[in-house]
Parts: structure tokens; sequence; C-alpha cells
């Protein structure tokens, strides 16, 4: 006679700035638990502790998310943190409030229907992700006002760049060549005093991320490949998180934008599509690398570019596929500890490995 299943329970969790609604159903989807406390780990810790072993955790990824998994990750027999856009049964199907909504993300773990989300495991990792979101944040303020007196320079007939502005004699021409209205020199003036400010801001973000990052080893192995600069490699440690949160080199790319959605149905023809729900700093940093390697010249990349070209593909497309290269050979050394050999790139990791011992 068959020894009777243990029954499971899976608890959904609906976080908010003040309380968190959680739900808890067993393994017969029947509802158990219900009840409402402080956001505070404590309080949130004790009221799990209402529901009996095993317990499996789910909650909606926001900026609660993080702090709320790396202090009930040891409390649960399994968490996850859930995609929003992948749940939208949460928002379309039926009612709609805080019980309603955690009892909805407990049967979808139940049923094995979440998406996880990736989390750092410690505080550390999440500053120096914070941290690099912060160099980030100031970067796109800087260029964003740049862009705002490029604009209003130009709708007064003056054509400048940033970079053509960078210096006082620089702005003293731009100004002789605007009409003489005293309040449009103000205007311009002003712009180029919150343009500086937030310059020195970016430049002390910089600085700061710099040091943190040369503390890295595997960062600093990253900006041996050709275009990964400390600043690009910073950031694909951050966002990447570690090499093992990828089954395969394909799934990286998915994850870094350079990969391909298949789209398919009945008897018609195959579609094969880049997808558009992407990190973009990703994306926009290995393809910067990519684009890097070639005008470097003089190395692996640069010539496999050339040889796909020669193929007949575009510029375009031959630069994705090295991007696709370069992001292979850094998730290989990230993965084994390795540094970069040019010798091994576009060549499989354990073959790589082999010749290193010959």
């Amino acid at each position: 006679m068959e020894a009777p299943m243990k029954r499971e329970y899976f608890i959904g969790l609906d976080s908010h700035g003040g309380f968190c609604q959680m739900v808890a159903t067993n393994s017969n989807g029947k509802r158990a638990y219900e009840g409402r406390c402080p956001t505070t780990i404590t309080a949130v810790r004790e009221m799990i502790d209402k529901i009996p072993k095993p317990r499996h955790l789910v909650f909606e990824e926001g900026p609660l998310a993080n702090r709320l998994y790396r202090n009930l990750a040891d409390h649960v027999d399994s968490l996850k943190v859930a995609e929003p856009r992948r749940n939208r049964l949460i928002a379309c199907d039926g009612d709609k409030d805080d019980p309603v909504d955690a009892e909805k993300l407990a049967n979808l773990l139940r049923g094995g229907f979440i998406k996880g989300v990736h989390q750092t495991k410690t505080l550390e990792e999440t500053l120096f992700k914070q941290l690099v979101a912060q160099y980030h944040r100031h970067v796109r303020r800087r260029v964003a006002a740049g862009l705002q007196v490029t604009a209003i320079l130009k709708q007064h007939g003056v054509m400048a760049r940033a970079k053509q502005f960078d210096h006082a004699e620089d702005r003293a021409e731009l100004l002789k060549r605007l009409p003489g209205q005293p309040l449009l020199h103000e205007m311009v003036t002003a712009l180029w005093k919150e343009y500086d400010a937030l310059q020195t801001h970016e430049d002390g973000w910089r600085k700061q991320l710099l040091r943190e990052a040369k503390k890295d080893n595997a960062i600093e192995r990253f900006t041996e490949l050709p275009g990964i600069s400390w600043i690009r490699a910073a950031t694909l440690r951050a966002y990447l998180d570690t090499p093992w949160r990828f089954r395969s080199v394909k799934a990286l790319w998915k994850y870094l934008g350079i990969g391909l959605d298949r789209r398919h149905s009945g008897n018609g023809p195959e579609f094969l599509c880049v997808p558009k729900q992407v990190n973009r700093l990703l994306k926009s940093t290995i393809l910067g690398a990519a684009r890097s390697a070639i005008a470097q010249g003089e190395n692996p990349f640069a010539d496999q570019q050339e040889a796909w070209k020669s193929r007949g593909l575009s510029a375009k497309m031959a630069k994705r596929n090295v991007a696709r290269s370069l992001s292979a050979t850094l998730w290989g050394l990230w993965k084994n500890g390795m540094v970069y050999h040019t010798e091994w790139v576009g060549v499989n990791l354990a073959k790589a490995q082999r010749i290193s011992t010959v």
C-alpha cells in the first residue's frame, strides 16, 4: 500500500509599502490561511510560521522584492519572485483585490505556472547593482540635459553637439551666434549650469563605481576581452549576477536581447525575430562592446565581423553575431574561472580546456 502524499502549502504574498496580504492554499487548492501584517521582516516571518512545512512562497517582482527575498528565502522550502507581465491572470481574470491576488499567486505557484525573476542573494551584491544603476541614471540625465541645450540652440539656427560646448570659450562663441536677446542667453546659460552639475555628479559616481569594480576578480577578467571596459564589465557583472542562472548560451543571448524568438503555428512558415521585451541597458552594453571590439581591429572578434560580411551578412547582423560570440566567450571564462585566450574565441569550451592542458 502506497504511503499517503505529504501535504504541501503554497503561499501567495501581495506586498505593499504599509502591509502584506498573505493567502496559503494546500495541495488540493483549498484555502488554508488568510492574513495581513505590517511590511516588516519580523511580522512577515511570524505570519509565515503559521503555515506548516513544507511551504512554498511566491510574490511579485517590485521595489520590495529583493529585500523580502533575501530575508525570507531561508524561512520557506522554496521561494519564487514572479514576473508580473507573465501573471496576466491576476490583472484580467474576475475579481481583483489583495486577498484575491494573493490566492491567485498561490494557485499559479501550485500549478507550476510561475516564471521566476532572478534576485541577488546578498546585501553587498544588491548595493553593487544599485551603484551601477545609479551611475547609468546620471549618464542618462546628463545626456538629456545636453540634448535640451542642443535643441534650444537649433531652434535659433545654431547647430552644435554636446562636445562642442565643453569649454567656456566654445560657449562664448555659441552665444555670439544666437540672437541678441538677454532672455535667450540667460536660458541657455542656465541649461549649461545644469549640464555641468550633472556632469560633475556623473564623474563622481563613475569614480566610485570604478573603485568598487576593481575589487571584483570576475570584472577584472572581463576587461581583458576586446571592447569591454570597466564600466561595461561592471554592468554585465551586476545585472547578470551569476553565470549559473542560464541553462545555455542561447538563454544568455535572449536575456541580453541578442537572441532570437521563434514564431510558428500549424503548417505555416517559421519566423525568427529579435525579442522586444529585453533589458535595454544590457542589450546596449553588449552591442556597444561588439562595436568597440570591431573598431579596435586586430582581434578575433573583428576578424569574425569581416568573415561574416564576406559571406553576405549585413553589417548589422554581423555585429549581432560578434556580440553573441563575445558574450559566449565571457560566459565561458566566468563559469570556469579562466582568463581570456584569443585562440579560444569561437571554440567549444570543453575543447578549449583540453587545449589548455596540452
